[in-house]
């Protein structure tokens, strides 16, 4: 079992949360020039890295909100949880 820290609401068991994919994952700028091929990586192709990783999640159980994971994807141990509107670098 995770505990997964909501910048909001502390440290909550994992069954509160949901997972919302792979964090600052930055819209086109201008989408109307963006290709089929652009469109389809944007929408679909996400990173899968051995190591840490940036998630998006959502406290649906607590306050609704989201925010952004530094989680291992091998010992799923979280490094720490930080607002959307932050940008935590991973230096790594």
């Amino acid at each position: 079992m995770m505990l997964i820290p909501c910048p909001w609401c502390g440290p909550r068991d994992e069954n509160e949360f949901h997972y919302g994919g792979q964090a600052h994952v930055d819209y086109p700028d201008d989408p109307a020039s963006v290709s089929d091929e652009d469109w389809g990586r944007y929408l679909f192709f996400r990173s899968n890295p051995k190591g840490v990783f940036a998630e998006r999640w959502v406290h649906v159980s607590g306050c609704r909100r989201w925010f952004n994971v530094l989680r291992d994807t091998v010992t799923n141990e979280i490094e720490s949880g930080y607002r959307m509107q932050e940008r935590e670098e991973v230096a790594r």
